[in-house]
């Protein structure tokens, strides 16, 4: 039963504004009587089930739903009457109900907010079963409940033809899309709607990419990995097989993706027009878009120098420097760690006598133009501040790293066997960029998550009996070097050789479709690239010009992760902890790696961690001399000595493990800000090491813990109640403030969540004051630290980390309505300042106290100040509205949007703070 095609894109890809009026001119029916192809039911078989040892007890789940292709039909009909392609929803609603249904949660319920994610189908729970292009050594059985394929193949070749067909079925216009994004090429393909010229231009600085340069990294892969390169190679072709027949198949029925027809590719009457067949540079082209969003720990040098001047500036160069350290925290003793047992794992950080350091003069720092001769629409407003939103994300360390884990040691749960609890924050579209697969062939055994057109292998998921997951980890694979320009901005010194800069630039035009109705527009993207990676600023250093290039240990090697990847779904491999450790130790983007199997729980950070120079400060800029590179640097391939495995942060059998992008290990730094007091992994640490130390975890109390941490209020619950202490410090007599603080209060009493008043109510609980913090949080912040650090230091450090970001906020890689919040603040900045104050004991405590210039009379009297000043301030000033929701309503401005970002809308649903894809497993026994 063929299925039909997708359409989503990455982030900020447009939805389609044109659609409304385009229904008003079309003849539903007519479309329909066309469009829709007959499909015929194959008849009923059950896949077969491949060893299973979790005994019924894992689960997962992925919204909005597994069937992400719409014909035109589907989605006209989706647009007028809101019907849903089948499959398309059916896990949101379990998704989204756990915000209220988790507190009576039991084991026995799980499945009613998770898929039952057991190998195989049950013969009455087959819905339907293929054999694509009617292969004999290949069957696709998908399920009743969700849609989800389960591939079982008698062949190697058979099982990754069969993955590729499935994934074409539910996700084929997603691939498109992303193969183009990651060639820097979206907006000639889907529209130059401002926010795809972001999104192309935020991928094509970070990884300019020649064709050539994508076939590269597959022979560099297949040549370095021996037998399993072969292989990988072999599935990759298979893999692509799939999803071409797919293609002509659907082309041929005429059930492909309405968007081929919304965005002018294809012809719904003639059917003139076609999509193009996927080959293997492409899959490099998705991996390196995946690498960017979630796994290039790393940047940001410029800024952090930036903020070092203006420390220096301030205060002269000794106690500006310390200034600066204290808001750094690089590694902050109170900082929550995944690795929490004292050992240490030293990296990257700050070297007692610094080397090559190449900070820009004050004032000399320029960024690098990657859009040039923009014509039409291309040089609106718009598009011109999406570019600049692209650049400031592309060049932040604050990489929005989302996903979280708990894992618990069998030693503490009541059965006696790990319990986890696990998996990643990718944003909220539709259809999702993860799909959901089984997979099971000679030598692949896995079921899980992968993302749309790299799932030959399931990335995030179960095997037979062991499950595995990760978080982003941020630890610093990026580095900057200043080349010293010669003859001319072009040339600079390589070894004291003048040396061209090597141009690459792609040029892209784009005209109105019924998809995207922005008006006709071109630019051309150019980057010039050096040994040292492609240049992004430009400056002077005492006096000299220079350039500013970034170098990735990643860069030119998205591919290579193929093989950790392999390994992770290989029965004969993954036997154990170590093994896993082994298998994620070939993957080199930065993730935290969890594994639960039935005795054992383990933990390991991945990421080619280079080696560097002696003396080298991996925060700020560096000369590009050979005294200052990586060791063992090969520039004509991007290689270097990297850090031993044994030096990454890594752990068996501890009693806990927690993860939510927080800081990894003691003496372990990570590229972004904010690793201090108040993390966001502090809301998790607290309930699990409450569990833990109460004993007779289960999988329901370890899902309980990770949603009631899901709705909380970080600054509410771990910085609000210190406030108050201040607050209250004297009686509060004006009435205004005395209000506001009796609403704080309750609320902190009542546990700090932003959660409904009962389920679909779209009305908060504590309301009131939720408003009052929201309008509070940045007016103290400001009042508690801009009069001390002055105006230029204070702008600097909130380059480096944001104030705030609260679920109404716009932030992170997909704006406002994105779930994922409390990453980065100054909560941490917040919580050590006031505890000092109130001269409580603080370790690591900032330079100075700020708050009220350290007296607590002063301070009480800003806070209280800027209480007043939020407790007047309006819900519609607060929450302004959006084209989704009225200005004022607040549980709107917070809500999660599954960006239909082609022609299915889905409705928005009550916030959590919690991954997209999400497994609870625990298991009964082991090979």
């Amino acid at each position: 039963m063929p299925r039909r095609p997708s359409r989503i894109a990455p982030r900020r890809l447009r939805t389609p504004g044109r659609l409304a009026g385009f229904l008003k001119s079309a003849s539903i029916c007519v479309l329909v009587a066309g469009l829709l192809s007959p499909l015929t039911q194959a008849t009923a078989v059950a896949a077969t089930a491949s060893n299973d040892y979790c005994g019924g007890q894992c689960s997962d789940i992925t919204p909005p739903g597994e069937n992400g292709n719409a014909t035109l039909a589907q989605i006209l009909l989706n647009q007028a009457f809101g019907t849903q392609p089948s499959h398309a929803e059916d896990q949101l609603g379990p998704y989204a109900d756990l915000a209220t249904g988790y507190s009576t949660l039991t084991d026995s319920k799980i499945n009613t907010f998770f898929n039952d994610a057991s190998f195989g189908v049950s013969s009455d729970q087959v819905a339907s079963s293929e054999k694509p292009a009617g292969r004999t050594d290949v069957t696709i059985v998908r399920d009743k409940k969700a849609g989800i394929p389960h591939i079982t193949g008698t062949t190697r070749y058979g099982t990754e033809f069969g993955a590729g067909y499935a994934a074409a079925e539910d996700r084929l216009w997603l691939m498109d899309v992303f193969r183009h994004v990651g060639r820097g090429q979206l907006t000639t393909f889907a529209g130059g709607a401002p926010s795809n010229q972001g999104l192309e231009q935020e991928f094509y600085r970070s990884a300019p990419y020649t064709e050539a340069d994508l076939q590269a990294q597959i022979d560099n892969a297949v040549a370095t990995n021996g037998a399993r390169g072969k292989l990988a190679l072999d599935d990759a072709n298979a893999y692509l097989a799939g999803i071409n027949s797919y293609i002509d198949a659907s082309d041929s029925g005429r059930y492909f993706p309405g968007e081929y027809v919304l965005t002018g590719h294809k012809d719904s009457i003639t059917n003139a027009g076609t999509i193009d067949h996927f080959k293997i540079t492409d899959l490099v082209a998705l991996a390196s878009v995946v690498g960017s969003l979630f796994g290039s720990g790393g940047g940001g040098e410029v800024n952090n120098a930036l903020s070092l001047i203006a420390a220096q500036s301030k205060y002269g160069v000794e106690e500006g420097t310390k200034v600066w350290e204290s808001f750094r925290e690089r590694n902050d003793p109170e900082a929550v760690l995944t690795v929490h047992n004292g050992e240490s794992f030293p990296y990257a950080s700050k070297p007692a006598d610094p080397q090559g350091e190449a900070l820009p003069d004050a004032g000399s720092v320029t960024q690098e133009p990657l859009v040039h001769d923009r014509t039409g629409s291309a040089a609106t407003a718009g598009s011109t501040g999406a570019s600049a939103t692209a650049a400031a994300t592309t060049l932040s360390s604050a990489k929005r790293g989302m996903s979280n884990a708990l894992v618990v040691s069998g030693k503490y749960t009541a059965s006696g066997h790990p319990v986890a609890v696990f998996g990643p924050q990718t944003g909220y579209f539709a259809p999702q960029l993860l799909m959901l697969q089984e997979i099971q062939g000679p030598g692949i055994s896995a079921r899980g998550a992968s993302f749309a057109g790299l799932s030959m292998y399931v990335e995030l998921g179960r095997g037979q009996d062991y499950s595995w997951s990760a978080t982003t980890s941020g630890q610093d694979i990026i580095d900057t070097y200043a080349v010293e320009l010669c003859q001319d901005d072009y040339h600079y010194l390589y070894h004291g050789t003048c040396t061209a800069m090597d141009k690459v630039e792609q040029a892209n035009s784009w005209k109105p479709t019924t998809a995207d109705g922005t008006a006709a527009g071109s630019y051309t993207m150019r980057v010039w690239r050096t040994k040292y990676g492609p240049v992004e600023y430009r400056a002077t250093v005492g006096g000299k010009k220079v350039a500013y290039t970034t170098l990735r240990s990643s860069y030119m090697h998205e591919a290579d992760s193929i093989i950790g990847f392999q390994m992770l779904n290989d029965p004969d491999y993954v036997k154990s902890p170590q093994t896993f450790q082994s298998a994620a130790q070939h993957i080199n983007y930065t993730f935290n790696w969890f594994y639960a199997d039935s005795s054992h729980t383990a933990y390991y950070n991945s990421g080619n961690n280079p080696v560097r120079a002696s003396g080298v400060d991996a925060e700020f800029p560096v000369w590009a001399r050979a005294a200052y590179e990586w060791q063992n640097w090969d520039p004509a391939t991007n290689t270097a000595d990297y850090t031993a495995a044994s030096a990454h942060p890594n752990s068996i059998d501890q009693d806990y493990y927690i993860s939510w992008n927080n800081k990894q290990a003691k003496d372990y730094t990570t590229a972004p800000w904010g690793d201090g007091s108040v993390h966001r992994g502090n809301l998790l640490e607290d309930r699990v090491k409450k569990l833990v130390a109460a004993g007779g975890v289960t999988r329901s109390s370890l899902v309980k813990a990770m949603s009631d941490a899901s709705l909380a209020d970080l600054r509410a619950e771990d910085v609000l109640p210190k406030l108050l202490k201040v607050v209250n410090s004297s009686p509060v007599t004006d009435s205004t403030a005395a209000a506001a603080v009796s609403k704080l209060q309750a609320w902190v009493t009542a546990g700090a969540k932003r959660t409904e008043t009962s389920a679909g109510s779209k009305k908060y609980a504590d309301a009131d004051a939720i408003r009052i913090l929201d309008a509070w949080w940045p007016l103290l912040v400001k009042a508690e630290f801009e009069p001390g650090l002055g105006s230029d230091l204070y702008s600097a450090f909130g380059n480096d980390l944001p104030i705030d970001e609260s679920p109404s906020a716009a932030h992170g890689p997909t704006g406002s309505h994105a779930g994922s919040s409390f990453q980065y603040g100054w909560w941490s900045y917040v919580d050590k300042d006031i505890r000092a104050v109130l001269g409580e004991p603080v370790q690591g405590p900032l330079a100075a106290k700020y708050c009220g210039g350290g007296s607590l009379n002063s301070c009480r009297d800003i806070l209280i100040s800027t209480l007043k000043s939020a407790a007047g301030t309006s819900a519609s000033t607060v929450y302004p509205g959006d084209s989704l929701c009225s200005a004022g309503d607040q549980w709107c401005a917070d809500s999660i949007v599954q960006r239909t970002l082609g022609g299915i809308k889905h409705r928005n649903i009550s916030w959590q703070n919690r991954p997209t894809f999400q497994q609870v497993v625990e298991y009964t026994s082991h090979r």
